[in-house]
């Protein structure tokens, strides 16, 4: 009897309806593995597949509703309730879409990777390029399944503490496709050692396949960075500081140092210390956009935008940091039938939207940036101040000096960490990690006694601008979906939920 294959792209349909892509053209419902893994040009097609959905797993809900939910930011008059129940906490729920979304793009996308790793061993090369090129694609679907599951881990399962990780909750791991399987949760120490486990595979997989600034395929040094980041959520400070040094020691990626660098880098995706970029194209090819920071109005030229940096956003970049007038930008704001043309209100402008990816005015696209160095110098020196400090402060100089700050001496202990935390915070701003930090960190998410930039368009209130959760509120992390749980009697809600 013929194995059969299942894949569930229903789910995923709606976000993948804007993507070329040769596997999504195969039907939805049932195919035989035969059919499906016959020749490499077959695993080309399906490794195509698990990049578009990478490229719609990045930006959008993924990465802003978290910052939307922490301190940084202050909701408009007019920002219609997007992202309304994060932002205010209390109407967040277990049915909430983004909850409900996120944990179904990633499972979604686990499953095709799943359908790769099980399969595309039916595959017989038939030369030594073929077989390389096979193992590279095997190496980037388990880079994949590691990276979706350190999302989940992240997002749905406890925090990791060495000393509860065993018994505390992660999510479900789901290795191969089973469609009547009804998934317990398994450990945070389950999760996360399934998570490195199918990086060590990657690693070996990708061990020929060099990085390059920009690159749009996995590579060992995305595998490198994504071990970095494990790792910093694993409390294993030692294991991230290899491969930290490793890609930092290779000079592929040096630090930009001029503010026309660091436009480059975000305004029209081309950097050099960018280790993993997804690839983006108009009008076919486009993934999640960052819409809901500017609202251009094209007719009045002015900007209606649903969220508003909060002002201890802009008072931590000085003027000489080269990130200030590229992740921000003082805009005419039109707010509930008020102009605001004269206010100097800075508008976060990080993502403005790549001119070569336009549709109209602007879509606020961009080809999503995976990993990239300034994220790998803030993992090093968080881990090396757990394990030298002396280094930890000339890696958060490296970094300071390459902005455009000066370099710190003379701090050490609980001002050096602080030191770590805030230039974490300026150098990931709006790249969807200020909750996850807070929580990690064991800090509240205080909006309280922070002024906002202009009280005329923001709304106020203890749901707005003071609302105040206290550290490890179980909101930090997201629940698990009520559908789920009615679905399957063998999941478990997190705690409080």
């Amino acid at each position: 009897m013929k194995k059969i294959i299942r894949i569930l792209l229903a789910s995923v349909v709606v976000a993948l309806a804007t993507v070329s892509c040769d596997v999504e053209r195969l039907p939805y419902n049932v195919i035989e593995s035969r059919d499906a893994f016959q020749s490499v040009s077959d695993a080309e097609n399906m490794n195509n597949g698990l990049y578009a959905q990478l490229r719609t797993r990045m930006h959008g809900i993924q990465t802003y509703s978290t910052d939307i939910q922490a301190d940084l930011l202050n909701a408009t008059w007019d920002y219609g309730n997007r992202q309304g129940f994060p932002h205010r906490w209390t109407e967040l729920l277990a049915t909430d879409y983004t909850i409900r979304d996120v944990w179904q793009l990633y499972y979604s996308a686990i499953n095709n990777v799943n359908n790769v790793i099980e399969n595309q061993h039916l595959i017989e090369a038939e030369n030594a390029d073929e077989q390389a090129q096979l193992d590279r694609y095997l190496g980037e679907a388990y880079f994949l399944r590691a990276y979706y599951y350190n999302r989940l881990a992240i997002r749905y399962g406890q925090i990791y503490d060495p000393a509860t990780a065993d018994s505390d909750m992660g999510v479900p791991l789901v290795l191969q496709f089973d469609i009547s399987l009804q998934p317990a949760r398994a450990s945070v120490a389950e999760t996360y050692r399934q998570i490195q486990d199918d990086l060590a595979e990657a690693k070996r997989l990708l061990a020929n396949v060099p990085g390059s600034p920009s690159n749009h395929r996995i590579t060992l040094d995305a595998a490198l960075a994504l071990e970095t980041r494990v790792h910093l959520h694993m409390q294993n400070w030692s294991s991230v500081i290899g491969p930290a040094e490793q890609l930092i020691n290779s000079g592929t990626y040096p630090l930009i140092t001029t503010e026309e660098g660091l436009r480059d880098m975000w305004h029209h995706d081309t950097s050099s210390e960018v280790i993993l970029q997804v690839y983006a194209s108009h009008p076919n090819e486009l993934g999640s956009s960052m819409v809901p920071f500017l609202g251009y109005r094209s007719a009045a030229d002015d900007f209606n935008p649903d969220w508003i940096p909060n002002q201890w956003v802009i008072d931590l970049y000085e003027d000489d940091d080269i990130r200030k007038k590229v992740y921000f930008a003082q805009l005419p704001v039109h707010m509930d039938g008020t102009d605001y043309y004269e206010d100097g209100i800075w508008l976060v402008n990080k993502y403005p939207g790549n001119p070569e990816l336009y549709t109209g005015n602007t879509n606020y696209q961009h080809k999503p940036k995976v990993f990239r160095m300034g994220e790998v110098y803030m993992n090093l020196a968080e881990a090396q101040y757990y394990v030298n400090e002396g280094n930890a402060l000339a890696t958060l100089n490296t970094i300071r000096v390459a902005r455009g700050l000066d370099a710190l001496s003379g701090i050490s202990g609980q001002a050096l960490l602080d030191a770590i935390r805030e230039e974490r915070t300026r150098e990931l701003m709006f790249e969807g990690w200020r909750l996850d930090d807070l929580h990690r960190w064991g800090l509240p998410v205080d909006r309280r006694n922070k002024p906002p930039q202009h009280t005329g368009p923001v709304i106020p209130g203890s749901d707005f601008i003071d609302l105040h959760r206290e550290a490890y509120h179980h909101k930090m992390i997201y629940a698990i979906p009520s559908r789920d749980l009615t679905t399957n009697p063998n999941m478990v809600q997190n705690p409080g939920w």
